[in-house]
């Protein structure tokens, strides 16, 4: 018997199987081999008929009938030209997935007989379906298909699978996985579990990379019921960390698009991730899994587009950069209370509340001038609001207002024509553009008013034209409401520290209220937008001038959901009115001072309500070695339903240095030690950007180190050194975490910065400590580590 077989499999079992893989090898290679002239031809053809589109088409604009017949043509040259496309795009994607399978055809096998049916089918399950085109015979079924679920949810016995229509019950007879590379099996097993360690295992000795891997022949049965929810319109996944669920969620996109393929596309799906360097890491999953990538950003990208350039908008980084490097500022622990009470459901209810009250008076206008000339007083904009049914919302009365307002400036710019200055204008244009100009509007006003006399006054023309071009910027700035002051009526919420009082429903105010309000003011009048700020300031507006909706969007993906604020899911909830919401996080990893929780009373359970909610809980951690899950969860209270996958290496290691000055040469002799045993990816993390630039610099002459920071675009193999916050969601081999000393970590709001830090780590984790250990390594399990005194 090899030595990569189970005991329940036969060496009969072994050689029909490797008999079968190279039958269905060969079947895929003529496949290949029938496609690429196909798909080569079909490529050619559009090529061709795209550079002689007009060549086909017949044109002549004479008579009413010769228009008629020319249109005829063109359509009749893009149907064609749309077909060949078509044909081009289904027949390359069917030979990209016949490529793929090539190597590894399958991973796993059932056998089950249906209820009522006396013999037990086999179904092979794999990245994509292969499938005899004449026969109808499978010999490879996509993952996602129905069926396939019963290798992820059951064990060998009574089963079934839901499909479309219908319930389909029977008997599963047999669970078989496989490990199949470059078209030669290496391991095979029968299991009676979901997945067998032994596949697991060697999926997770794997090193990390520099992409996230999505390896479906792992899929367990918690993270399937993630993959195929099709019922919840909110599904909250709260898992420990490494326990797969950024996986799963890419997963299950793929499976949306899969099951809904005739209706739902990738670009109907948005991932909100952590920042740029993560949508890089994710970005090769969806497309590794036969489909095309989803619409990826960050909230605060769509933050930028918005505020900016009106506000300098600070990042949640730099806020994170303060949080942990500001203690000293006399401001510090009022600003702290500003950002927990401004992330709040009680802040939430008070911008609310005072858009309504200003929608009965308060509101703050802007004339609508030009030039230094008034042609609308503020006071005359705020007249025209107020006199408008005050049970219409606020949003509503400020489109009606608008309404008002570009009629009166048609007023307006009628009455102008005659005024001096434009006589001046006339003897003052740029002939040729004019005359263009000229002709182009003349055509306007004949299609508008089929009266008009090409003999009206040539003057009269000219003078519309100026005055026209005149108000343009005016009636541009009425279009998109610019003459609301959002500005003053955010800013009065914090003039008077005792208005907000009544805006809260109860709520109690920060301690520090007063001080807040002075620091926020003090800001916002220089038009620097903290981050805190930023959310409600942009919900207030939307408020006041209507929310501007993404209807195409279908499906809203976030990731670190720990770290979103009330008013950020309200947000998301109102941009994107027609989506469903997977929503992925860890509490655990809630590092930042406005994180919300994902269980219990929270504000993503009233999004859609808890009857349209799912929370499904993710406890089994992958990642990391048991020995460092064992180290890591003993930091944390509560964390005994972590559950360590049985994969076991070396305890972490804490270094306790002298002083910081034997640190440099300690990191530079242990990461050339890791490197020589294979580790590629090896992370130096610390706790803020500017120790990471010292690190960087200190190592950069002995190691050939890259620094990222919140800019960075992509992440690499190799060595890097890394803030600890930006690490969030990415694994390496090794990390080694820089100072885990009581004078880097100290405070308890960062005990879960810590714990986010070493659960980056799959294989190696080491901690420098130059000076007392820091507290959480002293709450944490001394018989979990071990530690070395290096003199």
């Amino acid at each position: 018997m090899s030595d990569n077989q189970h005991e329940s499999v036969t060496n009969a079992d072994w050689e029909t199987e490797t008999t079968r893989i190279a039958k269905v090898e060969t079947l895929l290679q003529q496949e290949i081999e029938h496609l690429e002239p196909i798909v080569g031809s079909l490529r050619e053809q559009v090529v061709d008929i795209r550079k002689h589109f007009w060549d086909g088409v017949s044109i002549d604009l004479g008579t009413a009938d010769d228009v008629i017949e020319t249109y005829a043509s063109m359509r009749q040259q893009a149907e064609v030209l749309t077909e060949r496309e078509i044909g081009h795009r289904n027949q390359a994607d069917r030979l990209k997935k016949m490529i793929r399978l090539l190597p590894s055809p399958y991973f796993g096998r059932i056998d089950f007989t249906e209820t009522g049916e006396s013999d037990s089918e086999p179904f092979y399950i794999g990245l994509a379906t292969f499938q005899n085109e004449e026969t109808g015979a499978f010999y490879v079924y996509d993952w996602r298909t129905p069926v396939a679920s019963l290798y992820y949810d059951h064990s060998p016995g009574p089963a079934s699978y839901e499909t479309p229509v219908m319930t389909i019950t029977g008997t599963m007879d047999m669970k078989r996985q496989y490990v199949i590379r470059n078209g030669q099996l290496e391991m095979m097993f029968d299991t009676g579990v979901t997945i067998g360690d032994e596949l697991l295992q060697q999926a997770l000795s794997r090193g990390a990379d520099s992409q996230m891997k999505s390896i479906v022949a792992t899929i367990q049965k918690e993270q399937n019921r993630i993959i195929r929810n099709l019922t919840s319109p909110m599904l909250i996944v709260q898992g420990a960390a490494g326990s797969g669920k950024t996986s799963a969620a890419l997963q299950r996109v793929a499976y949306l698009l899969y099951r809904h393929r005739s209706y739902l596309k990738a670009d109907q799906i948005i991932l909100f991730s952590p920042n740029p360097m993560f949508n890089s890491y994710v970005a090769s999953v969806l497309p590794e899994l036969g489909e095309e990538n989803m619409l990826q950003t960050t909230f605060q990208e769509y933050l930028d587009h918005s505020l900016q350039p009106e506000y300098q908008v600070e990042d949640p980084y730099d806020q994170m950069e303060y949080v942990l490097g500001q203690t000293d500022d006399s401001t510090y622990e009022a600003r702290l209370e500003g950002i927990r009470f401004k992330a709040s459901e009680a802040y939430l209810d008070a911008i609310r509340n005072h858009v309504l009250q200003s929608g009965r008076s308060g509101l703050f206008f802007h004339s609508l001038e030009q030039n230094g000339r008034v042609y609308i007083d503020a006071s005359e904009i705020r007249d025209c609001f107020y006199r408008l049914d005050k049970s219409i919302q606020v949003s509503n009365r400020m489109d009606l207002t608008r309404q008002s307002l570009l009629e009166r400036l048609k007023e307006l710019e009628k009455a102008e024509r005659s005024e001096d200055w434009v006589t001046d204008e006339l003897d003052y244009q740029d002939r040729d553009r004019y005359q263009q100009a000229y002709v182009q509007f003349r055509k306007r006003l004949k299609e508008k008013d089929p009266s008009f006399e090409d003999s009206l006054q040539e003057e009269d023309i000219l003078r519309r034209m100026i005055v026209k071009d005149h108000f343009a910027p005016l009636r541009r700035s009425v279009q998109q409401l610019e003459f609301i002051d959002l500005h003053s009526l955010y800013l009065e919420l914090f003039r008077d520290p005792a208005k907000m009082v009544g805006l809260t429903n109860g709520h109690a105010l920060p301690n520090a209220w007063p001080e807040i309000c002075r620091i926020t003011v003090e800001r916002l009048n220089a038009k620097r937008l903290p981050h805190e700020d930023a959310t409600p300031l942009l919900y207030l507006t939307e408020l006041v001038k209507g929310f501007q909706t993404n209807t195409q969007i279908r499906h809203v993906v976030i990731d670190e959901a720990q770290d979103y604020s009330a008013f950020q899911f309200e947000f998301l909830k109102r941009l994107f009115p027609r989506a469903r919401m997977t929503v992925l996080g860890d509490f655990n990893q809630a590092i930042f001072t406005h994180s919300t929780t994902l269980s219990g009373r929270t504000p993503l359970l009233q999004l859609f309500g808890p009857d349209k909610t799912e929370t499904i809980h993710l406890t089994q951690s992958y990642r990391s070695t048991w020995e460092i899950v064992e180290f890591t969860r003993s930091m944390l209270d509560g964390n005994e339903e972590i559950v360590p996958f049985r994969r076991y290496g070396e305890k972490p290691l804490v270094v306790r240095l002298a002083d910081g000055n034997s640190r440099r040469d300690r990191i530079v002799k242990d990461t050339q030690a890791l490197q020589e045993q294979g580790y590629e990816t090896v992370a130096i993390l610390c706790r803020t950007a500017a120790e990471s630039r010292s690190a960087y610099e200190e190592l950069k002459d002995a190691l050939p180190v890259r620094l990222i920071s919140k800019d960075s675009q992509s992440f690499s193999k190799g060595l890097s050194v890394i803030p600890s916050y930006l690490a969030k969601g990415v694994e390496f081999d090794a990390v080694l975490i820089y100072d885990a000393s009581e004078a880097a970590y100290s405070s308890e709001s960062e005990r879960k910065l810590f714990y986010t830090a070493c659960t980056r780590a799959m294989h190696h984790l080491t901690l420098y400590s130059p000076g007392p250990l820091n507290p959480f390594l002293r709450d944490a399990d001394s018989e979990t580590f071990t530690v070395e005194q290096q003199r």
